[in-house]
């Protein structure tokens, strides 16, 4: 956009505050890559089609499917209300105003020519005659003083009251509610900054009037970013994290909620409390967040208002994993020398499922201040009923290092702890091994 960059660039070297020597030397690195690419010989695609032949294809759409799959990262399930039984279910309602959405699944920066299934079409679909799905929106993904209504908020319109009426009688006359929240493209993204974390509009109110029924809900969330979801965590039963699946999310959610798909999806970021904490993060400083809790005559302990609401890490299974036997050699090295962890992982439940096995390291003592653990590694492993599998990893003098006063790279002797687990707060077992 010439207003957001070339007038201001013209401006600055008029003023003598840029020079062009600078401009050159950018225009050439840029000049540089297309050249190498080939780009100057051949300016124009020769057979534009020949796009066709390996864009789309079954193999890349197979592909985005276990993708789409393996990003499912369940966030409750009491009662293993979780998989679904049709023949105990069949009569379901889909609410929720991205049960029908689809723009989060295609992109605004090119074409697209996938037809999108939604999680509405996805479930329906999936049950097929073996049972009965009816849907109702029950409000709008934002209202309409939003977002003015994160910091005041408003009443309901008669029109938001009778869409949620509708939800509600709906799920009068159904065994299970799977209520599909969130955000949508307009909402999260680039420049799209927001005041709060909630579920924007009036999706809370709409989760607690079918809360308020009796009937089990499920929330699926697709969303971009972390949300603040207290009062759902507390409430629901079941919650389903699907972030902005793609074009065939409808199929995906589906087979995740009957149980045909386990999720073994885990956090790749911290989901605060409440928009206070943030910067909510990992890796962290000693001391640096509202997670961790404080000691000593002055000290107010760790509470429910501290901590994440979901750790890094973080996610949960529709079978249970145990870990044993963890190896760490050798116990003593040189400052140059690779180290080796084994663990054992059992399935200890009774559907095959994914485990996310996850490697933290502690540096006992520094020189300077490092973060409190380290990921240095992670395996997602497939097991079956019973089965065992070891994972190994490999740490390296680079997953040891820490930048000194001087700023160097250094790996300081001293203790180091191994730390293995399912998630950032959920560590299994421990280790040390010396540096010399």
């Amino acid at each position: 956009m010439p207003q957001t960059y070339i007038m201001p660039l013209r401006e600055l070297i008029a003023e003598g505050k840029l020079s062009m020597k600078t401009i050159d030397e950018r225009v050439g690195d840029v000049l540089r890559v297309k050249f190498k690419l080939g780009l100057f010989d051949n300016p124009y695609v020769s057979d534009p089609k020949a796009a066709d032949k390996i864009v789309h294809t079954a193999a890349s759409t197979a592909m985005g499917l276990e993708l789409n799959r393996e990003s499912m990262v369940l966030l409750k399930n009491d009662n293993h209300l979780l998989p679904l039984d049709i023949k105990k279910t069949p009569r379901i309602l889909v609410t929720g105003p991205l049960a029908e959405e689809t723009n989060y699944a295609i992109s605004r920066y090119g074409p697209s020519h996938n037809p999108v299934t939604t999680v509405l079409k996805g479930i329906q679909d999936y049950v097929g005659d073996k049972g009965l799905v009816v849907g109702a929106k029950g409000c709008d993904i934002i209202d309409a003083t939003w977002p003015e209504s994160e910091i005041i908020e408003t009443p309901l319109t008669d029109k938001e009251q009778i869409e949620i009426n509708n939800a509600v009688n709906q799920a009068k006359n159904v065994d299970v509610i799977v209520a599909v929240v969130g955000e949508d493209a307009k909402r999260v993204g680039e420049s799209l900054s927001r005041t709060g974390l909630g579920l924007p509009g009036r999706q809370l109110k709409l989760i607690q009037a079918l809360q308020a029924t009796g009937k089990p809900v499920i929330m699926v969330m697709i969303n971009g970013q972390p949300l603040t979801i207290n009062w759902e965590n507390r409430y629901v039963p079941a919650i389903l994290e699907a972030w902005f699946p793609g074009p065939e999310s409808g199929k995906v959610i589906a087979e995740t909620l009957f149980g045909d798909y386990n999720p073994g999806g885990k956090l790749p970021i911290t989901f605060p409390k409440t928009v206070g904490q943030i910067e909510l993060n990992f890796p962290f400083k000693p001391a640096s967040q509202a997670s961790q809790p404080t000691s000593g005559p002055n000290g107010y302990g760790k509470t429910s208002v501290n901590g994440a609401l979901y750790p890094f890490g973080y996610g949960l299974s529709y079978t249970t994993f145990e870990y044993k036997n963890l190896q760490v050699t050798p116990d003593k090295a040189n400052n140059q020398a690779d180290i080796n962890v084994s663990v054992d992982i059992t399935n200890t439940g009774k559907l095959k499922g994914d485990e996310v096995v996850q490697l933290y390291l502690k540096d006992k003592v520094s020189s300077v201040t490092t973060y409190e653990f380290d990921l240095r590694g992670f395996d997602r492993v497939k097991l079956a009923p019973g089965e065992t599998k070891t994972v190994k990893f490999t740490l390296h003098p680079d997953d040891l290092a820490l930048l000194d006063k001087n700023m160097n790279w250094t790996v300081e002797p001293g203790a180091f702890e191994v730390m293995i687990g399912s998630s950032s707060e959920d560590i299994r077992l421990k280790k040390e091994f010396v540096i010399q």
